[in-house]
């Protein structure tokens, strides 16, 4: 096992080589069942809602949640197809049975039940997303209805078939990332996000490009905003695998007379960034509500609609300074419900684990929440740093940016969180492949030493 565990340790660095990846037949297959899944959801954002005239469709131009949303779903909702709301509602499902966990005392102890718990969850998660996304489809049919000439004969039945449509849509997203989980590589739900974002990067490019070609944008505002682009990008990079190594460590035990266990020396990281793209998420959402609103009353004399139009679009300081505010507020709050101090270090001291110079049980509580503290802070600024440069180049210059913070974040965190799974596949197949030749070896060894 020694001779084994070295070679590990010499091949790991090649675990990615083209040789080991074209004998990885598993990992070939899952990465071909991924492309076949992302190609059956692209062709179903072409597939058009019963009843709705796409040609007379004017969604997602107006800014606000719906171009958000349109972004998002690769196109898909200023199409009105079958998946235009994406896997959102799912996802808003998601993020309310989290909260939930935190603030009902009875969802607490169903999610410390294990896998029993971690079921009945999920299942409760899929009935709530059924009824988000049918309120969603719901405000889509009257927002269908109030535009002229998009819907033929407007009545109740057609609320009802789009409803459905729109409901059996989004769970066939959320069956397909499942599938993706369980059958392919990475996080099903992130990879389906991040297509869609992919999806109308070439288009956004190519506009961009080409107002640089035809003169309405200086070349040096094109260069800023590519090396803004490709900033943001290693910005990202860096911060999303950064993260705080905490140190722990474990007394020696004595179990036996003649043996002893324990006395290891761990660490506990930290990420940096804990809330993840929740908080640019739940901003845009909560800022796009009245836009959009606004952007559907179309020209309206009330004075409220006027000054949201005037102070609260994309790009208005305004708007900036609000969406600033809530990402820097979302952070703090999404990092306590899903980190919390005291939990982890009442299971460190049930498990005899210790901070190295702090006092177990609250002083390792207070340690842990001012370490937490500091890196929200930096990741905070972090957050807005990166979500607040395109809106300043959207306000300032009138330039639309080809991709958002919000957009640019998924697509990082979901192409790292697949390599890194790739990687996983390749060393536990190099790990299967040397297993199998150090078997073969011994047998060999054992047999010749019969002979």
């Amino acid at each position: 096992m020694a001779n084994l565990e070295n070679k590990m340790a010499g091949n790991s660095i090649n675990a990615a080589s083209p040789s080991l990846f074209a004998k990885a037949t598993e990992l070939k297959s899952r990465l071909l069942f991924v492309l076949g899944a992302l190609i059956v959801y692209r062709i179903g954002t072409y597939i058009p809602l019963p009843g709705v005239n796409t040609e007379a469709l004017n969604i997602g131009k107006e800014g606000g949640l719906l171009a958000m949303f349109n972004m998002f779903s690769g196109g898909a909702l200023g199409r009105m197809t079958v998946f235009s709301l994406n896997v959102f509602p799912y996802i808003t499902a998601s993020i309310i049975m989290n909260l939930l966990t935190v603030v009902l005392p009875s969802m607490e102890s169903l999610k410390k039940q294990g896998e029993i718990g971690r079921r009945i969850i999920n299942q409760n998660t899929r009935y709530l997303a059924i009824f988000i996304a049918a309120l969603q489809g719901l405000a889509v049919a009257l927002l269908l209805e109030r535009m002229p000439g998009v819907v033929a004969e407007p009545s109740f039945l057609f609320r009802v078939v789009i409803i459905a449509t729109i409901v059996g849509g989004v769970m066939f997203l959320v069956w397909l990332g499942d599938q993706i989980n369980s059958r392919g590589i990475g996080n099903g739900m992130s990879i389906i996000i991040a297509s869609g974002i992919v999806a109308q990067l070439p288009q956004h490019m190519y506009q961009l490009f080409e107002s640089g070609r035809s003169g309405a944008l200086e070349t040096s505002m094109l260069l800023a905003i590519v090396g803004s682009l490709v900033a943001m990008l290693l910005l990202i990079v860096f911060v999303e695998r950064a993260f705080r190594k905490v140190l722990i460590q474990y007394p020696k035990r004595q179990v036996s007379a003649n043996r002893m266990t324990g006395g290891e020396t761990t660490h506990m990281p930290l990420k940096i960034n804990m809330a993840g793209v929740i908080p640019a998420i739940f901003g845009s959402a909560l800022l796009g509500f009245p836009i959009t609103l606004a952007g559907l009353a179309g020209e309206s004399d009330s004075a409220f609609l006027q000054w949201i139009n005037l102070h609260l679009s994309h790009g208005k300081p305004m708007f900036i300074a609000a969406y600033a505010f809530l990402i820097v507020f979302f952070c703090f709050f999404y990092t306590s419900v899903q980190f919390s101090p005291a939990e982890t270090a009442e299971n460190l001291k049930k498990q005899g684990g210790f901070v190295p110079g702090v006092r177990p049980g609250e002083k390792t509580a207070e340690f842990f929440d001012y370490v937490l503290t500091r890196l929200t802070v930096i990741g905070a600024i972090y957050l807005t740093l990166v979500c607040v440069v395109p809106e300043v180049f959207v306000g300032k210059y009138q330039i639309p940016m080809p991709i958002t913070g919000t957009g640019l974040l998924i697509l990082v965190n979901v192409v790292i969180d697949t390599v890194q799974q790739v990687q996983t596949h390749l060393i536990s197949h190099q790990y299967e492949a040397l297993i199998n030749k150090n078997n073969q070896r011994m047998s060999k060894q054992s047999k010749r030493r019969r002979r």
